[in-house]
C-alpha cells in the first residue's frame, strides 16, 4: 500500500512535535516530513526533515518539498507578540505565498491551524457558524489567511480543513504560558503562585490530546472547512491551576490578583466541540 506523504511546517514548535510524536507512535502508513528553519531543532525529531523557510517565498514549493499529499501548516512567526503589525504586514502574505505555491504546484488536501482569537470579543459558547471579529493583528492576519484560502479554494481543485484552535497546555512550552509559569514555580518549589483573580473562562486542551486531534483529521478525516479544535468544556484559569495542583499533588498558595486580565479577551469563552465529536465518532465507525 502506498504511504501518504505528509509535509508538516512548523514542526518544531511546541504543538508540531506533539503533531509528530503523535504520528510516529500511530500512523505507520504515513510518510512524515519535518519542514522549519532550524536544523539542530529538526534533527531531534527522529524522522525525515528538511531545512526550509517558509518566508523565502519561492515559486517552486511544492516539488521542493517533494510532491507532498497532504501540508498540515503549523508555522507561524512571532507569536510571542499578538499586537505586532508584522502579522499583517509580513507574516501573513508570505504565508499566503507559500500556501499558493503549493496549491498550484498540485496539492490535494491542505490543513491550517487558525486560533480562537478570530472570534473577537466576543462571550459564550463558540461555534464554526459564527461571524468572525478579530481584532489583534494577529487574529486578522489568521482570519484574513483562511478568508483568502477560501477563494483560493473556489478556483482550484484541494481540499482544506482550518482547524480553529484554543487555549493548549502541556510539558515543554514556553515560560511565558500560565502552564510554563506554573512549571517553573514548582520546580523552583515555590510556596506560592502569582496569578490572576483567575475567574475567567477558557477552553483548555492538553497537548497530547490536540495532537491526536490534529493528526487524526489531518490524515482520515474527509470533512472540510472550519473545525474547533477544543475540549467544549468551560473552565476558571482558577480552577484549572488547582487541578494542576491536585493532579500533582502538590499544594502552592495561589495570589490571586497580582496580574490584570488580558484587554484582548472577553470574561468569558469557550469553543463548541459539536462538529468535532461528529467528525471523531465517524472516524471511529469507519475504523
Amino acid at each position: 500500500m502506498k504511504k501518504t506523504k505528509l509535509v508538516i511546517t512548523g514542526a518544531t514548535g511546541f504543538i508540531g512535535k506533539g503533531v509528530i510524536e503523535y504520528i510516529k507512535r500511530n500512523y505507520r502508513n504515513c510518510s512524515l516530513v519535518a519542514v522549519a528553519r532550524d536544523k539542530v531543532k529538526l534533527k531531534k525529531l527522529g524522522c525525515d526533515y528538511l531545512q526550509y523557510d517558509i518566508n523565502s517565498c519561492q515559486e517552486n514549493c511544492f516539488n521542493l518539498l517533494g510532491r507532498p499529499d497532504i501540508l498540515l501548516h503549523l508555522a507561524w512567526e512571532n507569536l510571542e507578540d499578538y499586537n505586532s503589525l508584522s502579522h499583517i504586514e509580513k507574516i501573513l502574505p508570505n504565508h499566503f505565498h507559500f500556501i499558493k505555491s503549493m496549491v498550484l504546484g498540485g496539492l490535494k488536501k491542505l490543513v491550517v491551524t487558525g486560533t480562537c482569537y478570530e472570534y473577537g470579543n466576543q462571550n459564550g459558547c463558540l461555534s464554526e457558524d459564527m461571524p468572525t471579529n478579530p481584532e489583534l493583528p494577529y487574529s486578522i492576519a489568521k482570519d484574513t489567511l483562511r478568508k483568502y484560502i477560501e477563494k483560493l479554494n473556489k478556483q482550484f481543485q484541494f481540499s482544506y480543513q482550518w482547524l480553529r484552535v484554543f487555549f493548549v497546555y502541556g510539558e515543554g512550552q514556553k515560560e511565558k504560558t500560565l502552564f510554563g509559569q506554573f512549571e517553573k514555580a514548582l520546580k523552583n518549589k515555590e510556596k506560592s503562585f502569582d496569578m490572576s483573580f483567575g475567574e475567567q473562562i477558557r477552553d483548555y486542551l492538553h497537548v497530547s490530546e490536540l495532537s491526536k486531534y490534529i493528526s487524526d483529521l489531518t490524515l482520515i478525516s474527509k470533512s472540510d472547512g472550519i473545525i474547533n479544535v477544543c475540549s467544549g468544556s468551560p473552565i476558571s484559569v482558577r480552577r484549572l491551576v488547582e487541578n494542576w495542583l491536585k493532579q500533582r499533588g502538590k499544594k502552592m498558595r495561589l495570589n490571586l490578583g497580582v496580574y490584570p486580565y488580558p484587554k484582548h479577551e472577553p470574561l468569558a469563552f469557550w469553543g463548541s466541540n459539536q462538529r468535532l465529536k461528529k467528525i471523531m465518532n465517524n472516524k471511529i465507525n469507519e475504523s
